[in-house]
């Protein structure tokens, strides 16, 4: 099977900029890397597809050769620039160190690897979030073993350089054109050996342990906002600095208001007296009952803007408003007295719809309008 053209295989066009085929590689190896796909060859292949276009594309003389040959100016087997020289586990550390926490090793010592941040998903009903509060929570994590100070090593030892990787961590293991790296095998990828390892955290360095935190929850917080806690996720490995902690919000659904930014909407309903006559009706808020005056021949479905009675933003610290939405109800379990009171008003309104209601009477003459031309 012909190889596909290498533009083609990360997506970007021949005048990209190397930082394009970068950006295009990672997307594209993230999607299709071994350890997100296991035991998927369509994927494995896909992912080796895109290592070999992002080698050539990004090295100066193998791209100036496969633009004007094409893919026999890098192929190895015509005496062309090839893949001799490259490095997989370079190619890969310099992309994607990170994200997978590698990155390239050279000659040095690795580092010890920072700790993972955490997640915590905190609920908080609409007043919480609206007013702001203050939470314990209790958060499982690994912390740094005191007796070693995070060493791993018991006290009065120190961890030893390995001899197999020299501290890098991983070996090097040349199959074909390739030298691929691991994980070196003596320290499992650690760089150090631990001869003497702490008695309370077996040469790990970090024990499990629950803390528990305040947390302020600063007031107006909404739905699928995140508050991070700087250092306080795990430990990282052998005295590295700790991943940080993200408290993640979710709101109830509250049985009256709903949210949208910093407005609050509600539905109250009215009575058809009320409606049509006007007065004065209570009307809920966050901070306790307020009226609300309702000017006579109010229509069902009117909106009223209460100012102010919304949410304080939690970043510019404005303050949002409560929009009511007016629902006009109809009256039921009528009694006779009721219902005869009822019939004499309709009788009231005989022929004069266009006076006492004319929404629906010229809705009326749309719909026999609509029927005539019809017909026509």
């Amino acid at each position: 099977m012909s190889k596909r053209d290498f533009y083609e295989v990360l997506g970007v066009g021949r005048d990209a900029s190397e930082r394009e085929v970068k950006k295009a590689y990672k997307r594209l190896a993230m999607k299709f890397h071994p350890d997100r796909n296991p035991g998927d060859k369509e994927a494995e292949a896909s992912f080796k597809e895109v290592k070999e276009a992002y080698e050539i594309l990004t090295d100066s003389d193998k791209k100036a050769a496969y633009d004007q040959f094409g893919h026999a100016g890098v192929d190895p087997n015509r005496g062309g620039g090839g893949h001799g020289g490259a490095d997989f586990g370079d190619v890969f550390g310099d992309v994607f160190g990170d994200i997978f926490g590698g990155g390239r090793r050279g000659g040095g010592q690795r580092q010890a690897a920072r700790g993972s941040d955490l997640r915590y998903n905190l609920e908080l009903s609409l007043e919480e979030a609206v007013k702001g509060l203050s939470k314990e929570l209790r958060i499982p994590t690994l912390v740094a073993c005191e007796p070693c100070d995070g060493s791993g090593a018991k006290k009065g030892s120190k961890p030893t350089t390995c001899g197999t990787c020299h501290g890098q961590g991983q070996v090097q293991m040349r199959q074909g054109f390739f030298a691929v790296q691991q994980a070196c095998p003596t320290c499992h990828g650690r760089g150090k050996i631990i001869k003497d390892p702490c008695n309370k955290c077996h040469g790990e360095g970090r024990v499990e342990k629950s803390k528990t935190l305040s947390v302020k929850i600063p007031a107006g917080v909404d739905n699928g906002d995140r508050i991070r806690l700087s250092g306080e996720g795990e430990a990282g490995e052998y005295g590295a600095p700790p991943g940080d902690l993200y408290v993640q919000v979710s709101v109830r659904e509250h049985a009256i208001f709903q949210r949208d930014g910093n407005n609050l909407y509600c539905e109250v309903p009215i009575s058809f007296s009320k409606a049509a006559l006007g007065g004065e009706i209570e009307v809920p808020t966050l901070d306790g009952k307020v009226n609300l005056k309702i000017p006579t021949e109010t229509q069902t479905g009117r909106m009223f803007r209460m100012r102010g009675k919304g949410v304080k933003s939690v970043r510019s610290h404005a303050v949002g408003d409560l929009l009511c939405k007016v629902v006009m109800e109809t009256p039921v379990n009528l009694n006779e007295r009721q219902k005869e009171l009822l019939v004499e008003f309709e009788a009231t309104l005989t022929g004069q719809s266009k006076k006492h209601s004319p929404k629906a009477d010229g809705f009326f003459d749309g719909v026999k309008k609509f029927f005539q031309d019809l017909n026509s």
